[in-house]
């Protein structure tokens, strides 16, 4: 019993932190394809400069992206077999 109270704090804290995270990572993304400004800002940190174009296809891309899917996650799979 000494030792089932702490292992079980960190599974909860370690799973609330995990949930906590993606909340703010979804609601951090959502605020990025509203706001250009922040969009470029992270964009010049990764080292990149975006025009207007890039930038308007960026957001557009953002928009389309479905919400809990990963990026590339499921491509290929619907091609028919060779």
């Amino acid at each position: 019993m000494d030792i089932a109270i702490p292992i079980i704090t960190l599974v909860v804290g370690l799973l609330g932190g995990f949930f906590i995270g993606v909340y703010y990572l979804r609601r951090q993304m959502t605020t990025m394809q509203n706001d250009p400004e922040m969009l470029q800002k992270v964009a010049k940190q990764m080292g990149y400069n975006l025009n207007g174009k890039q930038m308007q296809r960026a957001q557009q891309m953002m928009k389309n992206q479905n919400p809990g899917r990963a990026p590339g996650a499921g491509k290929g799979q619907n091609r028919k077999g060779k």
